[in-house]
C-alpha cells in the first residue's frame, strides 16, 4: 500500500504544473492533499476524480485558503469530514477515509507565521486537536495521519535550526506538542522510524525566498504519523523531488497494510532515495 501526502499550495496551480499526470505514474493508492486554496465550483473532473481515483474533500469557507482532500483508488467505507469543532471545521483541516480497520487521515494545521493571532489560532488549534488524537489513539484502529503540521520536530528537521528558534514552526511549545503525539500518546513519525538521521534528504519544504530550493534549505514540516501496528508495517520512505508541483515535495511511503483491511492494495516496491 502507498500512501503519499502532499501540500499542493492551490490545487489549481498544482494540477498546471502536472501533479494529476504525475499521479498516474505514482502507483499511489491513497493521496492525502493539503492547501487546496479551491471550493467544489473551481475544480475540473479531473481534478475532482482523476482517472483511476476517488476525490474526497473538505474545503474552507473562505474562498482560496485552506482545504484538505483525498484521491484514493479504492472507494473507503466512510468519510469523515472535519472534528466537528466550527471554527476549526470553517477552515477545511480534517478528513478521514475509513477502510475497515484503517483510517488514513488528511491533517493540515495552521500556520502561525503571518502574525501573533494566527499563532495563537495555531496553539488553539493543538489544544483542541490532542484530546482527538488521545481518543483515535485508544480506539483501537489503525490510522496513518498525513498532512502539513508545520512544525519542524528536531534539529534535525531544518537547515537553519538556530536562526528559527523563535519562529513559527520551531518554537519549544510546537516542538514539545508534537514529541508528545510520541512520547507519551504513543503515535509513530513514520519517516523517522525508518531513517533516524537523515537530513538533507527528508525536507519537504523550501521558502520560495533566497535560492532555499536550489541551496536545499529546507524544513521537514510534512508527516505520516500513524499507530504502532501499521508504522511497524512502513517498508520504505522517501521525499519526491524529481518534479516541483508547490513548495513542498510529495512525502511517499510503502506499507505492507494487508492485514489491515487493504488487501489487494499492496505495492511492496523497492525505493531509493536519491
Amino acid at each position: 500500500m502507498r500512501i503519499v501526502t502532499l501540500n499542493l499550495n492551490g490545487i489549481r496551480s498544482a494540477a498546471k504544473k502536472g501533479v494529476v499526470d504525475w499521479l498516474a505514474q505514482s502507483e499511489a493508492d491513497v493521496v492525502c492533499l493539503q492547501e487546496l486554496k479551491a471550493q467544489v465550483g473551481d475544480l475540473s473532473a479531473r481534478m475532482l476524480n482523476p482517472p483511476g481515483y476517488f476525490g474526497y474533500f473538505h474545503y474552507a469557507e473562505k474562498k482560496g485558503y485552506s482545504g484538505v482532500g483525498i484521491w484514493s483508488r479504492r472507494q473507503p467505507d466512510q468519510i469523515v469530514e472535519g472534528l466537528g469543532i466550527a471554527d476549526i471545521d470553517a477552515e477545511g483541516r480534517y478528513i478521514e477515509a475509513q477502510f475497515g480497520n484503517l483510517s488514513i487521515v488528511s491533517i493540515y494545521l495552521p500556520s502561525g507565521s503571518s502574525g501573533e493571532h494566527r499563532q495563537a489560532a495555531k496553539f488553539a488549534f493543538m489544544a483542541r486537536f490532542l484530546p482527538r488524537l488521545e481518543t483515535l489513539a485508544k480506539s483501537g484502529r489503525e490510522f496513518i495521519l498525513c498532512g502539513d503540521w508545520n512544525i519542524a520536530h528536531r534539529e534535525i528537521d531544518l537547515k537553519n535550526w538556530k536562526g528559527n528558534r523563535k519562529n513559527s514552526g520551531f518554537l519549544p511549545e510546537e516542538r514539545a506538542w508534537i514529541g508528545d503525539l510520541f512520547d507519551r500518546v504513543g503515535l509513530v513519525d513514520v519517516y523517522r522510524r525508518l531513517y533516524p538521521e537523515h537530513e538533507g534528504e527528508a525536507y519537504t519544504w523550501w521558502s520560495n525566498r533566497g535560492q532555499a530550493w536550489a541551496k536545499n534549505v529546507g524544513w521537514r514540516i510534512d508527516y505520516q504519523i500513524a499507530s504502532p501496528g501499521i508504522a511497524a508495517r512502513a517498508i520504505t520512505a522517501r521525499v519526491y523531488k524529481a518534479a516541483r508541483f508547490s513548495d513542498h515535495a510529495p512525502l511517499i511511503v510503502d506499507y505492507d497494510a494487508t492485514p489491515i483491511g487493504m488487501a489487494g492494495q499492496v505495492r511492496p516496491v523497492k525505493i531509493h532515495l536519491s
